[in-house]
């Protein structure tokens, strides 16, 4: 099987028929990739099991021995499951129905080879993950008489520090595009302000190629409990939509459609009264902190200040700097932002650097020495030229770090730097700022 480039897929499993038939995934000749049992000889697809319209074919669950498909997952906000096995489906219905929360997402961890026993989880986006034994093997109810009623025991949480405190939902919300393209995004409230206005934080992921899912994030928690909500937002570019999706970034950094879906994210969380519109902060790392860069230059009267964590400010540069390793990658990255090589017209276009003069925001950059990915030059001369000019910048660069922060010295460090900064432009609550021994 040939999957060129923009397609999707690969082989999951084979059949038991001596390897004439096998299970992959696929994107050929649709928009997402579907589960498909194919032979394996000619290639030919005998059944298609199961393909969504909005969103890739997730994990598949195999009965171990006869290898026949029990269930399937997807996740297009939340993750949904499809079941083709009825008993496997009523496990997750008593599960879901036990569940500590009514919102928690139902996991299996590991199961006995005769499955009477399994380890599960439930995930929720405001606490800790917990963790119970599912026992559906035969017991004795207080008559001696044999029962199958199935029992959960818990085990242990993920975390149980967190236990006493109070943290705030994620909900998984629709944004229209200004083209009428539908995005995923997930929204954190500030704890103390509820349904009500808030200064926002817009969240931009990395990658770009990845997504934000919902789930338990210490960053959002730490920015509601500080009192600002956080909007993430799933822009076109982002993985896991089918190929049309992600192709729709193609050639659309900086001043095209990928910067314009964090712009009416933040439009549409000013209409629902979710945002105050005079403070709100961009935020992100690596192609985040580029959308940071990017937010800041092209679109400079929505953002009351930004947060850069290691983004590129030259898209030009940022290509000529990556480790030789990363040649093979080089090639799909110029299909995928456009020809800097050559056509430094759109280089320019593209790179905040070029755009400091526009810039009206405060910004804090920080950034590690060490990194091979993304330049310390990327972050020097962005922070250079705005200092030159005047414009409000503080530079932050640990000569022990690479492409994020990975000693917790450094992160506390950086963090409360960040609580200084959001409390200084947005107002929110801050703890004094100490020295971090060892950053």
């Amino acid at each position: 099987f040939h999957f060129p480039y923009g397609e999707e897929g690969g082989l999951l499993s084979f059949c038991p028929d001596n390897g004439e038939t096998g299970y992959i995934t696929s994107s050929l000749g649709r928009e997402t990739t579907a589960l498909l049992k194919v032979d394996l000889e000619t290639g030919e697809t005998i059944e298609e099991i199961f393909s969504n319209d909005k969103c890739n074919v997730g994990g598949v669950t195999l009965d171990k021995d006869t290898k026949e498909v029990r269930a399937i997952t997807y996740n297009y906000a939340r993750t949904e499951r499809v079941f083709f096995d009825k008993e496997l489906e009523k496990d997750y219905e008593f599960l879901k129905a036990k569940a500590p929360i009514p919102d928690a997402e139902v996991g299996v961890v590991s199961r006995t080879l005769d499955e009477t026993k399994w380890v599960i989880s439930y995930y929720q986006s405001d606490g800790p993950t917990s963790y119970y034994v599912y026992d559906k093997s035969p017991g004795r109810n207080d008559n001696e008489k044999e029962t199958s009623t199935p029992s959960l025991t818990p085990l242990f949480v993920s975390n149980p520090k967190l236990l006493p405190y109070k943290f705030a939902p994620m909900e998984d919300v629709r944004i229209t595009a200004r083209d009428g393209l539908e995005l995923v995004g997930y929204l954190t409230r500030a704890v103390e302000k509820g349904s009500g206005t808030s200064p926002l934080i817009l969240l931009v992921h990395g990658g770009p190629w990845a997504r934000d899912s919902w789930g338990f994030r210490a960053q959002c928690q730490w920015f509601a409990n500080r009192g600002y909500a956080t909007l993430q937002v799933n822009y076109r570019g982002s993985t896991g939509y089918g190929k049309t999706f992600l192709h729709k970034g193609d050639k659309q950094w900086g001043v095209g459609d990928m910067q314009h879906d964090l712009t009416d994210a933040v439009q549409w969380a000013i209409d629902e009264g979710i945002a105050d519109k005079d403070n709100i902060c961009i935020y992100g790392g690596s192609y985040g902190g580029y959308a940071c860069l990017a937010g800041l230059t092209f679109t400079p009267d929505l953002y009351k200040c930004g947060v850069d964590i290691v983004g590129p400010s030259n898209i030009k540069t940022l290509l000529d700097s990556v480790p030789p390793y990363w040649a093979p990658l080089r090639n799909g990255m110029l299909k995928k932002i456009g020809d800097v090589d050559n056509d430094p017209e759109f280089n320019e276009k593209i790179s905040p650097l070029f755009h400091v003069d526009k810039i009206k925001a405060p910004l804090l950059i920080g950034h590690g020495a060490n990194d091979p990915r993304v330049k310390q030059a990327e972050a020097d001369q962005i922070a250079f030229s705005m200092h030159e000019k005047g414009i409000p910048v503080e530079y932050v660069l640990y000569p022990d770090e690479g492409h994020g922060f990975a000693r917790p010295e450094n992160r506390i460090d950086f963090n409360g730097r960040v609580e200084q900064f959001l409390a200084k432009h947005l107002g929110g609550r801050a703890e004094e700022m100490v020295e971090v021994e060892g950053s």
